[in-house]
């Protein structure tokens, strides 16, 4: 019996705060309607908040498609966006430490990671 793979998301918004939930694989074999709507994931970056979650306490899998994609929505966040916010990863799992360090982004990434104590 196949296992079946998915993967949905979430935006929710709390004043100036918004928080972008994914649930399920971040793998190749559910990377394509997030990559079909990209552009709707991404315009919640355009709205005025100070920081954007993304909560990643829900997803049961990452693979390196998974995380190759991740990146590039950071990367793109972070440059082409262009807004006065922080992008902060919560709960992120072991697994995107270990493709991090493998693809040699772990100090990027580390840049992104909520620390203890923050919201």
């Amino acid at each position: 019996m196949k296992t079946v793979k998915s993967l949905t998301w979430a935006i929710k918004q709390n004043d100036d705060n918004i928080t972008l939930q994914f649930i399920g694989e971040l793998s190749r074999d559910t990377l394509l309607p997030l990559w079909e709507q990209r552009a709707s994931f991404l315009s919640a970056e355009k709205r005025n908040t100070s920081y954007i979650f993304w909560d990643l306490s829900q997803v049961s899998r990452i693979d390196s498609a998974g995380f190759a994609l991740l990146c590039d929505f950071l990367q793109y966040c972070q440059t082409v966006v262009k807004q006065e916010y922080h992008i902060v990863l919560k709960n992120a799992p072991s697994q995107l430490f270990t493709l991090a360090d493998l693809f040699g982004l772990s100090a990027w990434i580390a840049t992104f990671v909520q620390s203890d104590g923050n919201n």
